[in-house]
């Protein structure tokens, strides 16, 4: 344990500096234009999720994904404007509707939701380390590791929410060679 708080000590003094901040270059430009792009695109899972589902639950981690994902959009707004980077097109918001409106051939399941979000989190989560990984301004880095931060919270809640009604889509079980292979039930 002591090693991973170094680590992680170590690297945030990285992301703290005092220097003169550069101008963005291609590469953060690019990152930033695809977080904000797919928070955008998880806003309209969300909200299709929302129109969907019935699941109290399940509607709690959405309304949470939500807003958590457009507190992290607009953060990433605020700083693409303040460094004069024009604002990709974003799709509007889904308007609210019934659930039970929804025909069936349309409507997902609250597996296919649950999933859907566990993907897309995950993803985000492995996008954010590599954009930090290659930014070159503290700023930016430190933005990408606080988004991480807020995603890999909100992951272990979907995951537990995930285990308990039997959604979690788990792959096959390795067994090495020579190994006894043990049944799972």
């Amino acid at each position: 344990m002591t090693r991973a708080i170094e680590t992680l000590s170590a690297l945030i003094k990285n992301f703290i500096d005092k220097e003169p901040k550069p101008a963005l270059h291609v590469g953060e430009v690019m990152d930033l234009w695809t977080a904000f792009t797919a928070f955008h695109e998880a806003h309209s899972l969300y909200q299709v999720g929302l129109n969907t589902t019935t699941d109290p639950d399940l509607k709690h981690v959405l309304i949470n994904a939500l807003e958590s994902s457009k507190g992290d959009t607009k953060i990433i707004e605020e700083f693409l404007l303040q460094e004069g980077v024009p604002l990709p097109f974003v799709n509007p918001d889904k308007p609210i509707s019934e659930p039970s409106a929804v025909p069936e051939g349309v409507k997902l399941t609250d597996d296919e939701i649950a999933n859907l979000i566990s993907v897309k989190i995950a993803s985000s989560i492995t996008f954010c380390a590599q954009a930090m990984s290659k930014t070159v301004r503290t700023d930016v880095g430190m933005l990408f590791f606080e988004i991480q931060i807020e995603l890999m919270k909100f992951a272990a809640p979907l995951k537990n929410l995930m285990k308990e009604r039997g959604w979690l889509r788990i792959p096959p079980y390795y067994n090495p060679p020579g190994s006894l292979v043990l049944k799972n039930e």
